[in-house]
């Protein structure tokens, strides 16, 4: 019963390992992109226009991981592609407020004006 429960999490955490470094990469790649389109306005539209793709190619990466490797049965990749695209957009909607109030701390922070970087 434990390698039934136990047995494929080495599996499990290399897919989404991978799934997590592909999303990321993205992510970043597509806010920055979005933050030269919106010439650093909207900070709303380019956290959720970054994150939810990001979060549909990992969702999409680990699924299709698992399913090729017989982990989880192709029968269910849709169900699950879904469900997790849409929670996930869901969270990444419900989380702007939260970006908003870290930028807000971190420019009273640093005493940032909006315009202003901080270089990393």
């Amino acid at each position: 019963e434990f390698d039934h429960v136990f047995g494929q999490t080495a599996l499990a955490v290399g897919a989404s390992m991978a799934a997590y470094l592909l999303a990321q990469s993205l992510d970043v790649q597509l806010f920055h992109r979005w933050k030269r389109l919106t010439q650093g306005r909207h900070l709303w539209l380019r956290n959720n226009l970054s994150t939810i793709p990001s979060q549909i190619i990992d969702t999409l990466t680990v699924l299709v991981l698992l399913c090729a490797v017989g982990e989880i049965g192709w029968d269910r990749f849709g169900a699950l592609l879904l469900n997790g695209v849409l929670f996930k957009a869901c969270v990444a909607a419900l989380d702007t407020p939260l970006v908003y109030l870290g930028v807000g701390v971190m420019r009273k922070q640093f005493g940032l004006k909006p315009a202003q970087e901080i270089a990393l």
